[in-house]
This record gives structure tokens, C-alpha cells and sequence, in this order.
């Protein structure tokens, strides 16, 4: 009975039609007043823990079928860090909910949250469960959602939409597979709010859609995020902090990898020395029979990354790695050393084992480099210049800044996770995720006793003299008017 209703909704064809009733029923829901209510915010919280808890072997089954994924990553890198994101929320919800009062002493202003219903149009396959983070926040601010996982990671989509309606509200929350014409379906429809993460190229087709009804996005895209090398450092542990934000993180396949290093001629002889060590240290001689490293999620991936190596420009660069196994879709984690800047590998970003080394010849000149072009997700730097840390802070415009690690930032919520321009706008994590899936409301009430009558025409001097002064709230002026002395 369940493969032909498995057969049944794989037939069912989701166009406009259907996208237009799916919203009609969230709204009916969201109307009802149904999410706004805590109870229904922790118990979909705590069912989201449930699921994880009770089926972390299936995930990570679906994330070794999609990546070949590690165990290691899929339970701590994914399903650990979206088990914090859930505690975070359950523990901290009712203060959030709680309405902010105004600066000022005594006054009847305050800020009450406005929920509003939401699409969660997830397109990015470098931690497909980790995608739902944001889906969390969605909740904790009684969201109705449509969740849209990521075709290119099959196995991870399809448990999505399973795991969800086992153990989640479905009169609320709601999973859509597919690819173009699905996502597109949904486009069309007026959401409240839309977040997208994947490449710049969809972004602005997501941007584009929401336009047409002024819907505020969220989008958390990606970029080329560089690694800033300086001397003097524990080279070591700079390296071996690099390798896990790079190759350690899907093999590069994921939003906030470092892009490529940035060092000086003096120091890349030791820098490059160093990586290979570690690079074999971990993987071993023959990278490609490794366990620990992910595969390329497709053939497309492996293909493009292919033309990135073959380049002309840069074929001849290739220092460490480089081999390749198509049938298995396998590269080993690859240096380029000295790459042209005008290659085909420095103008998009890589996302995947490949890793250029640029070098300059002073350290300074690296922050030229990164501000020449797109603002990255992420940028970092490894120093004990504290000069240094302090001109990279401030003349360095990324998502976000890491020294002395990569990629560590993902798993602190109590900092906002996103882009800045072409790397995406807005951000999440925490309590940023509760504030960007809502609405804050002034609201102001007053009675009727007080009633200033200067504000009423017909107007005069007087009222205007004394409504002067009264914005400007001078205790003095307010008598000088009031006695109608004017300054000298």
C-alpha cells in the first residue's frame, strides 16, 4: 500500500494549480491563529527534536548515498548543529516572544512581533539537512512554511519529505520535491517572506519573483572566500584549521569553504610544504580510497570542476592532488600554485576540492585583492599581527570574518550567519533567525486626557513658537513661549 502512494504522489503533478492551493490551505492555517500560539511553536520544535533524534542513522544514510559522506560530518557538522539551533530556540522562545519596549522611561510604546507566513525555498546541496536551520527560526516565529529541499542531493530530499510528514504539522509546515518547474510553481505564488540558499544565478531568478509582489527575501548564497596566510603563526594548526574548513566540510562543496589562499612569495614555499604534510597526514597517499572524504555530489559538479583543472591557464599551476576518478566521482583535494587571476578558476566560485594559492609580496596587498571583487560569505585570516587582525576587520567587507580558523562561525548562534551583496542578504542563527522570519510592530496607545490644542488650526505664531519648543523639549523655552518672551 505505501509504494503506490509512493507511486501515486511521484505521478501528482505540482504546477501553478496546485502551488496556489497549497498557499491557500498555509494561509487558512496561519489565519486561524493556529501557529501563533507557543504551545504550537515548542511542540513542532520538540517533534523537529524528536525526528532527529529517533532517525540520525537514516540521515546520515541519505547524506553517504547523496555525498558518500562521512559519519563524522553528517552527525556533528549536521544533525548536531541543527540539535543546538532547536535548544537554542526552545530555551530562549518566550523571551523572544516578548514584546520590546521602547527606549524612553514611561512611555506606551513597544514592539510586538507580527508573524507572517513563509517559504523556505532550499536549493544547496552542501548541508542539505543542515538547510533546515532556518526552518527552526520559521517555527519559533509561528511561521506556516513551504519547504523546498535541494533535487541535487536526491536521497536527502526525498527523507526530508518523508521524515517531515511523520513528525511535523502538515496543516502548517509542507515539503515540496522537485527541480525547475516545482520551484518555479512556488515562485509564482505571494509568499510573506521567501529565503533561498544557493548560487547567485537562481538568487536573482528568486529576486526577480518575489519583485513582482514586494516580498522581502533572505537570501544566503555563497562566493569565493578567501584565507589570508601571514608569517610567524603555528603553521601546523593554521593548516590543519584550513584543511577541515575546506576539505573537511563536503570537500569543498559547501557555502562558507575557503575559495583560495592569499600569501606572500616569501611564505608559500613553507605554506605549500605544510598543507601536503597535513593533506597526507589526514587522507593518506592516495586521497581517492578515502573514507574521509565526500565525493562530488554529480556528474555536472565533476565535469565543471573538470574544466576549472584543465584550464589552459591553469592545468600547468597544479602542485599537489590533482587526480580524479570519474566513474566514482572523486577528486583529491588539489593546490594550484600561483594561478592567474584572470583564470577560469578565480572567476567563479569553486565549490569543491580545488584550492588556488596567490601570492603577493607584501600581506597588506592580500586585502586589495579580496576588495577588488565580489564581497564574499566568508573571509579569514591566520596571524599574530594585531595590527594586522585590526586592518583586516576593517577594510575587509565579507558575511563574516574568522581569524585564526575557518568555518567555526556556522556553529556560534549568537552570531548572525549571511552574505553581504553578491554572497547574499540578511542573516540567521539564534535569535536573528526569530527576528528575520517576523515582523516588529510599533505600536502606540494613547487615552484622550492631554489634549494640546497648539496642534489644531487655526494656526499663529504662537503655536508655532510653542510647538517648537515643545519638540524640541527645552524646559526653558517651553516658559519663554508659553510667557511669549522671545531670545534677544
Amino acid at each position: 500500500m505505501g509504494s503506490e502512494e509512493e507511486t501515486k504522489k511521484k505521478n501528482e503533478v505540482f504546477d501553478a494549480e496546485a502551488a496556489s492551493l497549497f498557499v491557500k490551505e498555509l494561509r487558512g492555517t496561519f489565519a486561524s491563529g493556529k501557529t501563533k500560539s507557543y504551545g504550537w511553536r515548542v511542540s513542532q520544535l520538540k517533534s523537529l527534536m524528536k525526528m532527529l533524534n529517533e532517525r540520525e542513522p537514516d540521515i546520515v544514510d541519505a547524506l553517504r548515498q547523496d555525498l558518500d559522506k562521512p559519519e563524522l560530518e553528517s552527525s556533528i557538522y549536521e544533525v548536531a548543529l541543527l540539535k543546538t539551533s532547536i535548544k537554542s530556540a526552545l530555551k530562549e522562545l518566550k523571551h523572544w516572544m516578548t514584546p520590546e519596549k521602547a527606549i524612553c522611561s514611561e512611555p506606551p510604546i513597544y514592539m510586538e512581533i507580527h508573524f507572517v507566513t513563509n517559504i523556505e525555498n532550499n536549493n544547496f546541496n552542501s548541508f542539505p539537512v543542515l538547510s533546515l536551520d532556518p526552518v527552526v527560526g520559521a517555527i519559533a516565529a509561528g511561521n506556516a512554511l513551504v519547504l523546498k529541499p535541494s533535487e541535487v542531493a536526491p536521497a536527502s530530499s526525498s527523507l526530508l519529505a518523508k521524515l517531515v510528514g511523520e513528525y511535523m504539522d502538515l496543516s502548517s509546515i509542507r515539503v515540496v520535491e522537485g527541480a525547475v518547474a516545482e520551484t518555479s510553481a512556488l515562485l509564482d505564488q505571494k509568499w510573506d517572506k521567501i529565503c533561498y540558499t544557493g548560487n547567485s544565478r537562481v538568487a536573482r531568478i528568486v529576486m526577480a519573483a518575489a519583485a513582482k509582489h514586494l516580498t522581502p527575501v533572505l537570501l544566503e548564497l555563497g562566493g569565493k572566500s578567501p584565507v589570508v596566510f601571514d608569517s610567524g603563526i603555528n603553521l601546523k594548526v593554521a593548516c590543519r584549521r584550513m584543511i577541515m574548513g575546506k576539505w573537511g566540510c563536503n570537500n569543498g562543496q559547501a557555502c562558507i569553504s575557503p575559495d583560495h589562499i592569499i600569501t606572500t612569495k616569501d611564505y608559500a614555499p613553507k605554506l605549500l610544504e605544510s598543507l601536503k604534510n597535513e593533506l597526507e597526514n589526514f587522507y593518506g597517499k592516495n586521497p581517492l580510497e578515502s573514507k574521509d572524504l565526500s565525493r562530488i555530489v554529480n556528474s555536472n559538479h565533476f565535469a565543471r570542476l573538470s574544466k576549472l583543472l584543465d584550464d589552459d591557464k591553469v592545468s600547468g599551476k597544479i602542485v599537489h592532488g590533482g587526480e580524479r576518478d570519474k566513474n566514482k566521482l572523486r577528486i583529491a583535494p588539489t593546490l594550484l600554485l600561483d594561478v592567474p587571476r584572470d583564470s577560469l578558476i578565480m572567476s567563479e566560485e569553486i565549490f569543491g576540492p580545488l584550492l588556488p594559492i596567490l601570492t603577493v609580496d607584501k600581506i597588506e596587498d592580500s586585502f586589495d585583492i579580496i576588495n577588488s571583487g565580489t564581497k564574499p560569505l566568508a573571509a579569514y585570516l591566520f596571524t599574530n599581527n594585531k595590527k594586522l587582525k585590526q586592518q583586516f576587520v576593517e577594510t575587509v567587507s565579507a558575511g563574516g570574518l574568522v581569524i585564526n580558523d575557518t568555518a567555526v562561525h556556522l556553529a556560534v548562534h549568537s552570531l548572525p550567519f549571511g552574505g553581504v551583496q553578491e554572497s547574499g542578504m540578511g542573516a540567521y542563527h539564534g535569535k536573528f533567525s526569530f527576528d528575520v522570519f517576523s515582523h516588529k510592530k510599533a505600536v502606540l496607545s494613547r487615552g484622550f486626557i492631554g489634549d494640546v490644542p497648539v496642534r489644531y488650526p487655526p494656526y499663529t505664531k504662537g503655536k508655532l513658537r510653542l510647538l517648537k519648543v515643545l519638540i524640541s523639549g527645552s524646559l526653558l523655552g517651553i516658559i519663554r513661549a508659553l510667557l511669549g518672551w522671545s531670545k534677544a
